[in-house]
Order: structure tokens, then sequence, then C-alpha cells
């Protein structure tokens, strides 16, 4: 072959490489033996963030972080040396490094040209951060779809609980009404107490009755009757249903109420039922053990018209990675507990608007946090 077609030959292959690197849709990187990089592709350009000629002839571990930029030049030396294959013709998962510095996941396959007794390595890549992204994505709608699928149930189960229950809660009520009428015609030093304690069950009963009620139609409808409640009143009344038996556990109490966090935009059973679902996990956990048991029960005036209310306790706190899924349904640290207490009190709180998040402090206890709306001031009052 003259030399006139040799030169021909060699335009015409290299116009068909430029062609390749131009129009190859997976990033595509030339290399010589010694690992400099002779040819880079369009989209290896912008994957990169090198221009062709900033990148050629220099050796291809500017585009990968340590430690696999340390090795490379020693997979090449191995493999020229023995033969043995162990990335060429085997696609694997690596790390690459663009210009600015910052890192991505890739796929590499890497393919050999040989010329003679000169060897020539071909690298084939693709950007796997969206298919990260995509594949983190699903895991959260798997996690959605898991979490839907169990709030059906559990509405499922509080329309049968709710039809079930409400009978043997209305003939309570009705016998415990008729032993009052019977204690009003009695008389004796026990009477009063008697009719004390039977009135205060019969209360009790039909409260039961109203929470199975607002459980059954908030979980049908999604929502809850908010009206303007008094805070302290809410938090005395859980805390006198709630604080049974701290005394015979050694629990201390205190409460620390900020005036400024007083009227608040909430359904006064489902936020009762909030707060003396917390405080009864905290006494459960606090009476298992400990030498220092006490429960701090605060609120604070926040930001955006937002009232904040603590629940803390000093028990044996909660470990990481109880603490990211406790208010999922059915997820529970107690041996007896269904798990659906903590799951039902987010759902609450998050229809008034608010959130619920809990806080394991390095010093050992818990601390539960969630938020209300404030109740709007009165206008006239304000201007006065």
């Amino acid at each position: 072959m003259s030399e006139p077609s040799i030169a021909l030959a060699l335009e015409a292959a290299e116009a068909r490489l430029r062609s390749i690197l131009q129009t190859v849709p997976d990033a595509m990187i030339i290399i010589d033996e010694r690992g400099r990089i002779e040819s880079l592709s369009t989209t290896a350009e912008r994957l990169f963030g090198y221009r062709a000629e900033e990148a050629c002839g220099h050796n291809v571990s500017l585009l990968m972080p340590s430690p696999y930029r340390e090795q490379h030049d020693a997979y090449i030396g191995r493999y020229l040396e023995t033969g043995e294959r162990r990335i060429i013709g085997i696609g694997r998962i690596v790390v690459g490094q663009r210009k600015d510095g910052t890192t991505f996941p890739m796929h590499l396959t890497v393919g050999e040209l040989r010329a003679g007794d000169r060897h020539h390595f071909t690298g084939f890549i693709r950007d796997l951060t969206d298919q990260q992204l995509t594949e983190g994505r699903l895991k959260e709608l798997q996690s959605e779809v898991t979490h839907m699928s169990r709030f059906t149930a559990l509405g499922e189960m509080a329309s049968t609980l709710a039809h079930e229950i409400n009978q043997p809660l209305t003939a309570i009520s009705n016998y415990l009404k008729g032993s009052r009428r019977l204690l009003e015609r009695m008389e004796g030093e026990n009477v009063e107490m008697l009719r004390d304690a039977v009135s205060k069950a019969a209360d009790q009963a039909l409260r039961a009755g109203q929470i199975i009620r607002r459980l059954r139609e908030f979980v049908a409808r999604g929502e809850s009757e908010r009206r303007i409640e008094s805070l302290p009143k809410l938090i005395e009344d859980a805390s006198t249903l709630a604080l049974v038996g701290t005394r015979e556990h050694g629990i201390a109490v205190t409460f620390r109420l900020d005036p400024d966090a007083d009227l608040v935009l909430a359904d006064r059973i489902q936020i009762q039922q909030v707060l003396v679902n917390l405080m009864r996990n905290a006494i459960d956990v606090m009476s298992e053990g400990g030498a220092v048991r006490r429960l701090d029960i605060a609120t604070a005036g926040g930001p955006d018209e937002q009232v904040e209310v603590t629940v803390a306790d000093t028990g044996s706190g909660l470990a990481p990675e109880v603490a990211r899924q406790l208010f999922q349904p059915f997820v529970t640290t107690k041996r007896k507990g269904m798990g659906l207490g903590l799951s039902i009190c987010r759902t609450i709180v998050e229809a008034h608007g608010g959130k619920i998040w809990v806080e394991s402090p390095p010093e050992g206890g818990t601390i539960f946090h969630f938020t209300l709306r404030a109740a709007p001031h009165d206008r006239e009052n304000e201007d006065a």
C-alpha cells in the first residue's frame, strides 16, 4: 500500500473514531498501556467536566478518587506482566471523580485493543446517580404504601372495635347509673365515697365510648372536631388519668407550663389521648427501674403561631434505629405492646397541623415533642 493510501486510511479511521466519540451514548475513554488518556468522548467530557484537550496526556487516575487513583497503575502493570484479567471484559461498579472534585457511582466496562505490540484500553462508563436516586425513591414509595396499608388495617380494626366494644361499654354505663340510683337510697359512712366512685366510673365508661367513636370517625374521614381549648386544662385532665400509680413507683412529676402557650385549636378528646399515651409510656419505662425517676411535662410558645408540648422521662432512652421508626404502625419497644399507640399519636398530631418527634439526650432518658396550632388572638381585645 502506498504512503498516500496509508494516509487516507488513517484519516478515515480517525474520522470514524471521532464520529464514535461524538455519538456513543455512554461515556467512552481510551487510554494507552501507561494509563495515559488518548481520547475522551463528548459524553465523557460532560460527565467528568473536562474538555478532551485538558484530559488527554494525563493519567486516567485524574478521573478517580482515592484509593482507586493510587491503585490503578498497579492494575495495568499486573495485567501486562501476567496476562491475568481482573477487570477487562468484566463490568463492575466503581466511583468516579469530576473536575470539581465531586464523586459519583458509575458502572465501568473495560475492553482491550492491541495494535502490534502496543496495548490500548477502552472504558465504557454509565453514570448510576439517577438509578440510585430512582431506587431510593422507590424504597420511599414502598415505605409509604406499607404505611398506608397498615393504616387501612388500623381503620378496619377501629371500626370493628367501635362496634364490638361500644355495646359492653353502654351496658357498663347503664349498670353504673343503676348502681348510683340504688346508692342514693342507702345511708352509711361509706355510701358517699361509693357514690363518687360509681359516678367517676360511669364518666370514664362514657369517655371510653367517645374515644372509640372519635377514632372511628377520624379514620373514616381524616378529620377532627377542632375548637379553641385551654392547653393547661387539657394537660390537667390527661394527667388525672395518666398519672395513676406514679407515687407507688417513686416517680416525681413536674409541670412547667408557659403562660404564652395557653389556647390551642384542638379536638379535646384526641389531644388528651396523645398526652395520656405519652405520659403512660414514660411511666411504664421508668417503672422498670432506674435510680432517678422523673417525669417533666412542659409547654412553650413557638414561632409561626405554634405551641410546643414536651413529655420527658429519665428512663433508659431509645436506640437510634428504634427512634427512627418509632411512630410507624406495629413498631413497639414493649413486650406486650401492639405498636399502634404512637402511630395513632402521630396521625392525630399531623391532622391538627402539627408534628411529633422524639429525642434521646446523651445523658439518658427520652423526650417526646409535639406541636399544635395556637388559637388566633381576639383582635378586639388586642386593639383595646
